[in-house]
């Protein structure tokens, strides 16, 4: 006889992995985490984008609401802008982290995971949410603002996949 059987592989170890219900509280913070810091950055980076004050940027997001008369209405449509940017980034990292559900694949590979899920929100925000808004059409950008544009997305989408990404596991190289 050669000793105990080891356990299965696919058994979680207690030290390694943590409950469900404290595996819940930790994704829901890291969807909180990543839409705050996800929305923010993504306002500074159209801010850099665009060599534009912030507060414009978000008076622009509240035009989507708002319409034109949303540039007029001063730190109140600044405000609603911040407020909608956050709301729509904690809905897109809620999603990101129902997709990784789904396809854990991309939890392991955080970086292609963010890098398509940045993707696919640039292309969902620009060329259906926008052209349904008080905007009423989409972008009309340049060769460069579109890579810039497209480029503050990945990184919005990493910073997302980063903070969603899988915790690391000692036992499973």
């Amino acid at each position: 006889m050669r000793g105990p059987v080891p356990r299965a592989v696919n058994q979680r170890h207690p030290l390694n992995s943590l409950p469900p219900q404290a595996e819940w509280r930790s994704d829901v913070r890291a969807v909180i985490a990543g839409g705050f810091i996800a929305g923010t950055i993504d306002v500074g980076a159209a801010s850099l984008i665009y060599w534009r004050d912030p507060v414009l940027i978000l008076q622009t997001i509240a035009c989507g609401v708002l319409g034109p008369a949303s540039f007029s209405g001063g730190l109140r449509s600044a405000a609603l802008g911040l407020g909608l940017q956050w709301a729509m980034s904690l809905f897109i990292a809620a999603i990101y982290l129902l997709a990784v559900t789904l396809i854990p694949v991309f939890r392991g590979a955080w970086i292609k995971g963010g890098l398509l899920g940045g993707g696919v929100t640039f292309l969902v925000m620009n060329y259906v949410v926008l052209p349904l808004s008080a905007v009423g059409r989409g972008p009309r950008f340049t060769a460069p603002k579109f890579l810039e544009n497209l480029l503050a997305m990945f990184l919005f989408g990493l910073i997302i996949a980063f903070l969603l990404r899988t915790r690391p596991n000692p036992n499973n190289p």
